[in-house]
């Protein structure tokens, strides 16, 4: 009565068929044997071939055997999967369907149930799975399920409960309400000690890192102290000092030195006992603090050094930034007919600061745009050279930093939280974390925000840092990426004289690394406007009234009969002559519209078409174009010199300028770091 491997494979083919399964020979319109009914079977008889991989099966019907199961039109029986429950079927005289399996058998003289008429599929019926609250271990079984179990449909046995009590007999499934609630308490337990004691963990780790911080400097101070001394004591062997003193004091010096040297020695065999014993914290601080101090004493030897020993000492503590010197030639900017920039020529070079003033509306913004690269939606004219190349300033953007007006800073970090997601963003990935400490430090310390590393910056609603700290942080964020070209809108605005000054030394020393620094800068004081190397004057229109050095602005204007009275600042006095505020009379029947155009021709650029009537306006041409002859001629040298230095220095480090940041999924890391802070805060 057993199917055949053939006779299962026909009718799993067959499922899925809306119409009746009829494989069986003898189950068609002329003859239907008493097992193609469902739930019914018959065997084969003896002497049948069974080179037929279908048989015929006719004789010998009776109800398929308990545990197996026989479709319609079939003859012969398949066994239950487990999981399934497969009884003999019992006929229900009211309905007259054989129960649990509800087909109904043929009228006739078979008036007995057989067992299950399909297979066991969840789609199409429920009947032959185990019921749920019972698990059938065979397919002819089914118990009920005892108290502190639980069963599913189909399962073949018990599965127990975490909490016994919990599941009562004949359960279907586990009650995990209480494991939910149990959660949310949990949940909410945590919630709480994010709430009220948030601050207290960033605090406590805020304390942490002040304390190795502490502990590096203190030891960094020491390996100073410790190399001073050294370094006396050598030099007074080396000079022979010693015998210079008289023979009372010998001996006391010849002490002192002795005893520098066995302190140094000491010191340094007790700092190197307690390196080893530093965490890997500590260890990054006191790194960052010994480079620092020794740039230091770099910086104070630098005047007792000739050029060329500052430049080789620099390179052996400090790695050099690749220079990026941007020059234009003939820029125009204009939107529609009005035009933003005209004509401006001249460049930006690196290792200096150049200041950019003028009146309102003159172009300054529309100037840095320029030198960013950011001209779309601008109709552009001219040209912009980047280390003598024309391209675009996009693909320099890795080591392009912009400080704007407005700040940019988060209120809800603070200071040191700032700098050091700006430079683990922006500074190259393949820089260890202890550069990048190192970077970190020489920043706060450049910018003077040592005091309040560990405040938060503040926002509206909550007090935070003052109003020139935050400035200073703006600027501290471009600064920590290292960039070659820093580009600064108005950053001494809302800052005091002091605080300016902190600011543009900080920017000093960005450029003695070689760095490219551009700044608009409203009314300076003469003291920092002397601080600057560059001046860049607008005129309204984008006209360029004055492009040199800070030292020949004076002269250049004087040569023009602009001389700037006692007790007045050179740049606000330029300024309110460009405005017509302050009147002045100068050479020849020039006057101060005609500045841009002078400067045109003292350079000797191409005059523009609309600016040629002004040319008949003015008879001494001859005596203009002499002006300042001396500072054309130091200017040349400085651009032979300078050329000179870029084109090495590129050359040397092209591979730089391609560097190689944090990617999507390292930023998007950090990114969530700072959120969690925040939300924390």
């Amino acid at each position: 009565m057993m199917c055949n491997k053939a006779e299962i494979e026909l009718y799993l083919s067959s499922l899925g068929s809306k119409s009746i399964v009829r494989i069986s020979r003898d189950c068609n319109q002329f003859s239907w044997a008493p097992g193609c009914q469902s739930g019914w079977a018959c065997s084969t008889p003896e002497d049948n071939s069974f080179e037929n991989p279908v048989l015929s099966r006719a004789e010998n019907c009776r109800p398929c055997c308990p545990g197996f199961f026989c479709p319609r039109g079939l003859t012969c029986m398949m066994p239950c999967p487990l999981g399934a429950y497969c009884p003999l079927g019992t006929l229900n005289k009211t309905t007259n369907l054989c129960d649990p399996y509800s087909y109904q058998i043929t009228p006739g003289s078979n008036q007995t149930c057989g067992s299950a008429d399909s297979w066991a599929d969840v789609i199409t019926t429920n009947d032959v799975f185990c019921p749920p609250g019972h698990h059938c271990p065979t397919t002819t079984q089914k118990l009920n399920c005892s108290k502190g179990s639980y069963c599913r449909k189909g399962a073949t046995g018990e599965n127990k409960c975490r909490w016994k009590s919990k599941c009562k007999e004949n359960s279907e499934k586990e009650e995990i309400a209480l494991f939910g609630g149990i959660l949310i308490v949990v949940l909410i337990v945590i919630l709480l000690l994010v709430y009220n004691c948030s601050d207290q963990f960033i605090a406590v780790r805020a304390k942490i890192l002040s304390k190795s911080r502490k502990k590096a400097a203190k030891i960094a101070q020491e390996s100073a102290t410790a190399r001073k001394r050294w370094k006396l004591a050598k030099e007074l062997v080396l000079r022979h000092e010693v015998e210079m003193y008289d023979s009372s004091a010998a001996p006391e010096e010849l002490a002192t030195s002795s005893d520098g040297i066995l302190h140094a020695d000491k010191g340094n065999g007790k700092r190197s006992k307690n390196c080893r014993k530093l965490n890997v914290r500590t260890e990054r601080f006191r790194r960052a603090y010994s480079q620092i101090d020794k740039e230091r004493a770099l910086q104070l030897d630098k005047d007792k050094l000739t050029l060329s020993g500052i430049v080789s000492r620099a390179a052996e503590n400090r790695p050099q930034r690749p220079m990026l010197e941007v020059a234009f030639k003939g820029l125009t900017l204009s939107i529609g007919k009005k035009k933003l920039l005209q004509c401006v020529t001249g460049k930006l070079s690196p290792g200096r600061i150049t200041a950019i003033m003028g009146p309102s509306g003159a172009g300054k913004t529309t100037f840095l745009n320029a030198v960013l690269g950011k001209t779309s939606g601008y109709k552009k004219d001219g040209l912009v050279l980047v280390n003598g190349k024309s391209g675009s300033m996009q693909s320099y953007k890795k080591i392009i930093g912009f400080v704007p007006q407005d700040d940019i800073v988060h209120g809800n970090l603070t200071v040191e939280e700032n700098l050091w997601f700006s430079g683990r963003c922006r500074l190259s990935k393949s820089m260890s974390k202890a550069d990048k400490v190192l970077i970190l430090e020489r920043v706060i310390g450049s910018l003077g925000l040592q005091e309040i590393r560990n405040s938060l910056v503040g926002t509206v609603e909550k007090r935070g840092i003052s109003g020139g700290q935050r400035k200073r942080v703006n600027v501290g964020i471009e600064m920590v990426m290292e960039p070659s070209l820093l580009i600064l809108d108005e950053p001494t605005t809302g800052l005091d004289s002091a605080s300016s000054q902190q600011l543009l030394r900080a920017l000093r020393h960005e450029a003695s690394q070689g760095v490219n620094v551009c700044a608009v800068i409203h009314q300076p004081s003469y003291t920092l406007f002397n601080m600057f190397d560059d001046f860049v004057l607008l005129a309204r229109g984008g006209l360029i009234a004055y492009h040199g050095p800070i030292s020949e602005v004076e002269n250049y204007f004087s040569g023009l009969g602009i001389k700037v009275p006692d007790r007045e600042n050179p740049p606000d006095y330029y300024i309110d002559i460009l405005e017509g505020i302050a009147k002045t009379k100068m050479r020849g029947h020039a006057t101060p519209k005609h500045l841009p155009l002078l400067w045109i021709l003292h350079n000797g650029y191409e005059v523009p078409e609309d600016m040629r009537k002004d040319l008949e306006e003015i008879n001494m041409m001859h005596e203009l174009y002499t002006v300042g002859s001396i500072t054309r001629e130091l200017s040349s040298v400085e651009q032979t010199e300078s050329k000179d230095s870029v084109h090495q220095n590129v050359s040397q480090r092209n591979d730089l300028l391609n560097r190689k940041t944090p990617g999507v999924l390292a930023q998007y890391r950090y990114y969530l770091g700072r959120v969690a802070k925040q939300r924390l805060r």
